[in-house]
C-alpha cells in the first residue's frame, strides 16, 4: 500500500498536479487498497483540520495581508532602511531586516514576499541591481517568514508532533537571527564585490523620523509575541489581536485601507488559507495511512539501524528533508513527517522542539529551491521574470542558508537556549 502511494503521489506531481491534489489521491489509492470504510476517511479528513491551533492560519494570513495594503509594509520598510541603508549595499540589508521585522508579524514567506517584494524589488532595481538578483534576494529573504515566529510551519509541526507552539516560537529566535544576519552579510559584501548599490543612502529618513513614523508598525510584533511569552493570549489568540490590530491601524491611523479595498482583502485571504486547509486536511489522510501500515516504525528501525549516532541522524535527515523540500510544499512535509520522524529523534534523544526548528528550517529552504519554490513564483511574479533567469542567482544564497542550516543542526543551544532560559522552572 504505501508503495503504491508513492507512486501515485510521485506520478502526479510529474503531471504537474497541484500537492492537495497529489496526496488526496494518492489516498484514496491507500484508503481503497486497505478497505477503508468511507466514513474513517471522512473523519480523519476532518479531524487534521479540527484542531484549534489551526485556526491561527487564516488569521495570521488575514494579518499579513491588511498589512500590505494598510501602509504597514512601507513604513517598515523606511524604518530598515534609516538603520542599514546608508552605505553601499544598504538597500539589500534594507531588504532582509525588513523580512525579519515583517516575519515577526505575518508568519507566511509568501505573504512576505509580496507585501515587501512589491516595494523593495522595483527600488532595488532603481539602484542598479540586476533584476534577477533582486529577485532572488527577495525570495531568500522572505525564507525568514516561516523561521522567525509567528510561523504557520512551527504551528503545523506543533500540532502534528505534539510539541508545545509556544515553545516552538521563541526557540525560532536564535536560527531567524542567525539567518538574517548572515544574509545580511553576504548581501553586503556581494553589493560591493559587484559594485551594486552606491547610491543606496538616496532617500534615506533619518532613524528618529522613520522610527517615529513606523512606531504604530513597530508596536505590532511588540504586543504579539508579548502576548504570547506574557502569557496573556494563546499563539492563536494572539493572531485575532493581529488581525484587529492591523485593521485598526490601517483604516483609522494610516487610513490606507478603504471599505472597498475589504473584501479583496478577505477573498485574497480565504482562498490562501482553503489552500493550505485542504493540504493539511489531505496530508493527515495520508498520514493516518501510512502510520496505520507502519511505515513509521519501520523507518525508524531502520534509522536506528544504520545510523548509529545522533550527529548521523540529524545529516540523513537533513540531506532527505533538503530533496523532499524541492518537490513538496513545506506544510504537507510537514505534517506527513513530523509524526514519523519525531518519534525517531527522540529515540537518539533529540529535543523535539530542537528538531522541529530543524524540520522548519531546512524544509523553507525548499521555498526557493526549483521546482516547486513557492517564494520563486511570488518574486518572479513581483519582478515580471522567468524562473529560469532567477536560478543561477539563487545559488549562494541556498549556500548561506545551508551553512547556517548546519550551525542549528549541531548547536541546539542555539534554538533551545533562550527556551530553556525562559521556560526555567
Amino acid at each position: 500500500m504505501p508503495g503504491s502511494m508513492l507512486f501515485t503521489m510521485v506520478l502526479c506531481f510529474a503531471l504537474s498536479v497541484s500537492v492537495a491534489v497529489s496526496i488526496g489521491l494518492a489516498s484514496i489509492v491507500g484508503a481503497w487498497q486497505a478497505n477503508l470504510n468511507l466514513l474513517t476517511i471522512v473523519k480523519e479528513m476532518f479531524g487534521a483540520i479540527n484542531k484549534f491551533p489551526l485556526a491561527a492560519i487564516p488569521f495570521f494570513i488575514l494579518a499579513g495581508n491588511l498589512m500590505e495594503t494598510g501602509g504597514i509594509s512601507q513604513r517598515l520598510v523606511e524604518f530598515a532602511k534609516s538603520i542599514v541603508g546608508g552605505f553601499q549595499g544598504g538597500l539589500a540589508a534594507t531588504c532582509v531586516l525588513t523580512c525579519m521585522i515583517f516575519a515577526a508579524v505575518s508568519g507566511s514567506s509568501v505573504a512576505t514576499t509580496f507585501a515587501i517584494g512589491a516595494i523593495l524589488i522595483p527600488a532595488l532595481i532603481k539602484h542598479g541591481y540586476p533584476v534577477p538578483y533582486a529577485a532572488a534576494l527577495q525570495a531568500t529573504s522572505a525564507e525568514l517568514g516561516v523561521i522567525i515566529p509567528p510561523s504557520i510551519p512551527m504551528i503545523l509541526y506543533g500540532v502534528s508532533a505534539e510539541v508545545s507552539i509556544g515553545e516552538l516560537f521563541i526557540s525560532g529566535f536564535g536560527p531567524g537571527l542567525l539567518i538574517g544576519g548572515a544574509l545580511m552579510i553576504f548581501a553586503v559584501v556581494y553589493a560591493r564585490i559587484k559594485g551594486y548599490g552606491k547610491r543606496d543612502h538616496e532617500g534615506r529618513l533619518p532613524f528618529w523620523v522613520a522610527t517615529r513614523k513606523a512606531a504604530l508598525a513597530l508596536l505590532m510584533p511588540v504586543i504579539i509575541l508579548g502576548g504570547i511569552y506574557g502569557g496573556i493570549v494563546t499563539p492563536t489568540e494572539a493572531s485575532v489581536v493581529a488581525v484587529f490590530y492591523a485593521l485598526i491601524v490601517g483604516v483609522g491611523v494610516y487610513r490606507e485601507i478603504g471599505i472597498r479595498d475589504l473584501p479583496r482583502i478577505l477573498q485574497k485571504s480565504v482562498v490562501s488559507s482553503a489552500v493550505i486547509m485542504f493540504i493539511i486536511a489531505n496530508a493527515g489522510l495520508f498520514s493516518y495511512l501510512v502510520t496505520r501500515a507502519g511505515v513509521p516504525e519501520a523507518i525508524g528501525a531502520f534509522l536506528v539501524e544504520w545510523l548509529k549516532s545522533p550527529a548521523l541522524f540529524l545529516l540523513g535527515v537533513n540531506l532527505a528533508l533538503f530533496v523532499i523540500g524541492m518537490f513538496i510544499e513545506t506544510s504537507a512535509s510537514i505534517i506527513v513527517l513530523a509524526p514519523i520522524l519525531a518519534p525517531v529523534a527522540q529515540h537518539f534523544g533529540v529535543d523535539p522542539v530542537h528538531f522541529g526548528i530543524v524540520m522548519v528550517v531546512n524544509l523553507a529552504l525548499g521555498m526557493i529551491t526549483p521546482p516547486f519554490g513557492v517564494n520563486l513564483f511570488a518574486a518572479c511574479t513581483v519582478a515580471r521574470i522567468s524562473l529560469d533567469q532567477i536560478v543561477t542567482r539563487l545559488i549562494p544564497f541556498v549556500l548561506v542558508v545551508l551553512a547556517c542550516l548546519m550551525v542549528v543542526t549541531y548547536v541546539p543551544t542555539l534554538s533551545i537556549g533562550l527556551r530553556d532560559l525562559v521556560y526555567a522552572k
